[in-house]
């Protein structure tokens, strides 16, 4: 199964929304997927239900530590897994900076446990290029960007593109990449212009399923749970578990 990095470098996207609704769709299909929050924010661990974390809890035990994934897994009230994060990941670029092996972390983490090798795996990501987001692109080669339907969100998924594009470059290896609509209005004839300028410029890397603006959605994380939990018939719901069987025919899962 794949590892995937949820980035975005600009906030506001639906970036943990995203992840936190896809790795529960996958645990409805009985994927028994894991998230990692790896945002010293720890929005996707509030989010889950799982409440705050030891400040050398979670995923920072792990980097600062050594101490083993699938010690640091919680399982979540509906029922699947997650690495919480919490704000001591924000001191892992200023420990990690001048060390260029400190990128390499998750990967060799992830290759010591085989009992993370047949799960779906996705990554909350910081939303800036450091040493965190690093760890998580070098341990996959699937990137899920979540992209909302407005102009700023346009221009930011072309920067990093063009970001992933160079890395490419520099370690002579490719990311598999999906792009995602969220926040979308039916309502706005901007929204459709975003959709299709994305089409026309990256085709088949855009998901035919868009993610609308949905009460749901936005209330679910303030009652620590995903949107199927707490309004598991909204429209959300639906929008999430369609794009989940998307990318799942599309092989993205495998």
């Amino acid at each position: 199964m794949a590892v995937i990095a949820v980035f975005n470098q600009k906030g506001g996207v639906g970036k943990t929304t995203t992840c936190l609704n896809v790795t529960a769709a996958l645990n409805i299909a009985r994927q028994n997927p894991i998230a990692m929050d790896m945002d010293p924010q720890g929005h996707l661990t509030l989010s889950s239900g799982v409440g705050r974390t030891p400040p050398n809890g979670g995923m920072a035990a792990f980097f600062k530590h050594k101490t083993p994934l699938s010690s640091l897994l919680q399982q979540t009230p509906s029922g699947w897994r997650i690495i919480p994060s919490s704000l001591e990941l924000a001191k892992i670029d200023a420990m990690f900076g001048s060390d260029p092996k400190a990128a390499t972390l998750l990967r060799q983490g992830l290759q010591d446990e085989r009992a993370l090798a047949n799960v779906p795996i996705l990554i909350d990501c910081c939303p800036m290029l450091g040493v965190l987001t690093l760890n998580a692109l070098l341990a996959t080669d699937r990137v899920l960007i979540p992209v909302s339907a407005d102009f700023l969100s346009l221009q930011g998924v072309h920067r990093l593109d063009s970001a992933l594009n160079v890395l490419e470059k520099k370690l002579n290896r490719r990311f598999e990449r999906r792009i995602v609509v969220t926040r979308f209005d039916h309502r706005r004839k901007m929204a459709y212009d975003i959709f299709e300028k994305l089409r026309e410029r990256y085709g088949a890397l855009v998901c035919e399923t868009r993610i609308c603006e949905n009460v749901g959605l936005a209330t679910s994380p303030m009652h620590g749970k995903d949107v199927f939990e707490f309004a598991p018939n909204s429209p959300g719901a639906a929008d999430y578990r369609s794009l989940t069987q998307e990318l799942w025919d599309s092989g993205f899962f495998v």
